[in-house]
């Protein structure tokens, strides 16, 4: 048995609705950014922008508190409590995420609230509630 296929040539190219209309939103997108440049990153308002750096500011001191605690824990001998202080927040600050000034005690507050969260007073000792 033998099947044959004919194929008819029309002339015409059929058009896919979906594909010229994925093109079109593609480009759109791309006219939209081309004009945006960017925009969207920057703050909209200084306040926002100062209240960012805020937040971005103190996050950066609970986490360096907590760095400083784990290396402290690290370097402790086995049976010594571990010694973490306020410099040591500062240094991890100043050269893990390049803040120029940590003022004592705004790493002070930082190395308190750490110390609680993480049950420090066990195993540890600190010059931040001086």
């Amino acid at each position: 048995m033998t099947i044959t296929a004919r194929v008819v040539k029309t002339g015409k190219m059929p058009h896919d609705p979906g594909g010229l209309l994925f093109v079109a939103l593609g480009l759109v997108l791309v006219a939209a950014g081309f004009v945006w440049r960017g925009r969207v990153l920057r703050p909209l308002s200084v306040k926002r922008a100062q209240a960012a750096a805020i937040r971005d500011r103190s996050r950066n001191l609970l986490r360096s508190a907590d760095m400083a605690i784990a290396e402290a824990r690290r370097r402790a001998a086995r049976g010594e409590p571990a010694i973490v202080t306020v410099g040591d927040v500062t240094r991890v600050a100043c050269q893990h995420y390049g803040h120029l000034f940590v003022e004592r005690e705004e790493a002070a507050a930082a190395l308190r609230q750490r110390y609680e969260a993480a049950e420090c007073r066990t195993d540890c000792m600190t010059d931040a509630f001086n």
